[in-house]
């Protein structure tokens, strides 16, 4: 894993008919990761993996757009451009749900535990492409 990251909100859609909203949850997103990530910034000769686990309270939002506003939100902090992003896994789990945290980073528990919605963040390098499938 090269960064993880906790996004103690409710994410944004990339379909929000409030266009400001969106750019605002950018804007969020980039300052959470700011605090926390001091890495290089990676250019276009990485393959990196973007993990997302959306913990929702009640009418949870399509996992599929989520991930666009995260990846737009890391470009300049993390990597030059999102191209970089090759391998993509989304979860969305109810936050009621039982959990074995036994099993699960230290900060995913965190979120887990907080009983509100955020979203865990991690990227890490990618694999080959047999590894996943």
């Amino acid at each position: 894993m090269l960064f993880e990251f906790l996004i103690p909100k409710r994410p944004v859609s990339l379909q929000a008919r409030n266009r400001n909203n969106l750019q605002q949850w950018k804007y969020f997103v980039h300052n959470q990761a700011a605090m926390t990530y001091s890495g290089i910034l990676y250019d276009d000769s990485v393959n990196l993996h973007l993990s997302l686990a959306y913990l929702y309270e009640d009418s949870p939002l399509d996992v599929d757009n989520i991930i666009k506003p995260i990846q737009d939100a890391l470009v300049g902090l993390i990597y030059q451009d999102d191209s970089v992003i090759t391998d993509v896994e989304s979860h969305r789990r109810w936050l009621h749900e039982p959990f074995d945290i036994t099993k699960y980073s230290d900060l995913l528990i965190q979120g887990i535990l907080s009983k509100k919605e955020c979203v865990y963040v991690r990227i890490s390098e990618s694999k080959p492409l047999e590894s996943y499938l």
